[in-house]
């Protein structure tokens, strides 16, 4: 039995992703104050943790993980937030990202697998990965 969304909560979920992307740390954390799951995702499977952190927004980051997000929950074609931030080169992120305790071999590509194929030696070490 397939059920039509509520077309109010697809457009509340539309706007809360496109904070995620934008970055609006206050509101985003407003909102799963207020009951929105830390963890939702969309029709992708990417997390709103997932979505900040391609968009390079670490304090974004950092709200979601200190409200329970999954630091490493992969979205449908297995990538993580993580090597999603090594791929955009976005380095605050990296670090919001392991300080809430992100595993860099996760995901496929994993981050040590992204920063492989991107010479990325600082990252590499940073990982504690050769």
């Amino acid at each position: 039995m397939s059920e039509t969304p509520d077309p109010e909560v697809v457009e509340l979920a539309t706007k809360i992703f496109d904070l995620a992307r934008q970055g609006d740390a206050e509101a985003l954390a407003a909102y799963v104050d207020a009951g929105v799951p830390a963890n939702l995702t969309n029709d992708r499977g990417d997390t709103l943790v997932m979505l900040a952190a391609y968009h390079g927004h670490a304090e974004a980051v950092a709200k979601l993980l200190e409200r329970g997000a999954d630091v490493d929950r992969a979205n449908d074609r297995g990538q993580t937030p993580l090597a999603g931030a090594v791929f955009k080169g976005e380095e605050g992120v990296i670090r919001a990202l392991l300080a809430g305790g992100a595993d860099p071999e996760a995901g496929t590509p994993s981050a040590v697998d992204t920063a492989r194929m991107f010479a990325k030696a600082d990252l590499l070490e940073l990982f504690g990965a050769q």
